[in-house]
């Protein structure tokens, strides 16, 4: 008995307390609103319904579930609106308020799927619509309007406020794609593991509506994947690979400073920070020959350039660091696995990343010559043998051994 009642429960994803108020507290305040408002429009002696009953279930998606493609606000509207549309046709040509009722469900779950608008508190908007009574019937094709639309309306816009308020991006904003090369090669993350083509093989087969959109989905995947080789890797951080005797520069050194910083210690990157040596951006070869203009002196701010950093701050540039930085600047800490350095450095085509303490102060550099290392020295140790004696005697692979100072 016991384990019949388990499978009849659904398995849900582990959620916080907060987040279980946070949905509550949005469906207290959407059909609140809603009900208030539209009860002020109207007035209170109107005959006129106020709020319509499938506006609970549609609060239940915008606020407990608000990534799910059934939540978006072109679902709320357009389903909403297509339901009621073909609710009323029904009533008004099939006599027999059962068949009718079927009918509008039907079609409307139909014509939400074509439209791309599935919302599943529409199809009580089609019942609604055939078997609402006198009321509903006499406002005919109004009822789209009103309520329907009125109320979609209003507790989206209050869906639109409360989510985005309490930290759950509303609409649902997809991934963003990752940094291209102009090429038609996909990102690196899509080259290896379970790529996109694989997802969209295996959704084709499943040929079933998720309650989950394939870029989510694909994002999920991924994190897996990383997760599973944090996992194997034994949780390796960026203060076991970083580079500490890191070479930096001021945001009011000259670009000529910049540009022999990188030739005498040969390297292509140069955090910029405070005089608190604190990470305010950071310089590479790159800025220094897409940003300037070069002659026989060296690098300096084009006119275009000039005119633009004019118009953007207000005050002309003193052509020096500052004027052709990267900022803000992504960091790492340093106690972050390895195995989140290779998504960010990979896809966002990072070739270097600062690393900061506690504090927000540059403690260590992470270049992708220091991942490359680490993947290999661990790809090594994965696959030697058991008893190796290099195992055995205790040497350590290259960068599982505490990190030294070493030039960036």
């Amino acid at each position: 008995m016991r384990f019949a009642l388990r499978t009849l429960i659904p398995e849900a994803a582990p959620l916080s307390l907060r987040e279980r108020l946070r949905a509550a507290g949005g469906a207290l305040v959407g059909i609140l609103a809603t009900g208030l408002v539209c009860r002020a429009a109207l007035g209170p002696e109107t005959a006129l319904p106020i709020l319509i009953a499938p506006m609970g279930a549609s609060a239940v998606l915008l606020f407990a579930v608000p990534a799910s493609p059934l939540a978006q606000p072109w679902s709320i509207v357009g389903g909403n609106a297509v339901a009621a549309l073909v609710g009323v046709t029904a009533a008004l040509l099939v006599p027999n308020p059962y068949v009718a009722a079927a009918l509008a469900i039907s079609v409307a779950i139909a014509l939400m799927m074509a439209l791309r608008c599935l919302h599943p508190p529409s199809g009580a908007v089609a019942l609604t619509a055939v078997l609402g009574g006198a009321p509903i019937r006499e406002l005919g094709y109004g009822f789209a309007l009103w309520p329907v639309a009125a109320n979609s309306l209003l507790l989206l816009a209050v869906a639109l406020l409360f989510n985005n308020l309490t930290g759950r991006a509303y609409p649902h904003v997809l991934p963003k794609a990752p940094a291209g090369h102009g090429t038609g090669d996909p990102a690196p993350s899509a080259r290896a593991g379970i790529t996109a083509s694989d997802l969209d093989a295996v959704l084709k087969d499943f040929d079933q509506v998720l309650d989950v959109r394939r870029s989510d989905l694909e994002a999920i995947v991924l994190q897996a994947q990383i997760h599973s080789y944090r996992r194997r890797t034994g949780q390796a951080t960026c203060a076991e690979i970083m580079s500490r005797d890191v070479i930096a520069i001021g945001p009011e050194a000259p670009l000529h400073e910049a540009l022999d910083l990188l030739r005498r210690h040969h390297i292509k990157a140069l955090p910029v920070t405070d005089e608190g040596a604190r990470v305010l951006g950071i310089v590479t070869q790159t800025d220094l020959l897409d940003k300037t203009r070069w002659d026989q002196a060296g690098p300096r701010l084009g006119p275009r350039r000039r005119l633009s950093l004019t118009l953007s701050r207000g005050r002309a540039p003193h052509g020096c660091v500052e004027d052709i930085m990267t900022a803000p600047v992504i960091s790492a800490r340093p106690d972050t696995p390895i195995a989140d350095l290779v998504l960010w450095m990979s896809d966002a085509g990072l070739h270097h990343l600062p690393v900061v303490g506690p504090d927000e102060r540059l403690v260590g550099i992470v270049s992708q010559t220091d991942l490359v290392a680490e993947l290999l020295a661990d790809a090594a140790e994965r696959h030697r043998p058991a008893g190796d004696a290099k195992r055995d005697s205790g040497i350590h692979p290259v960068g599982r051994q505490p990190a030294t100072p070493l030039p960036v």
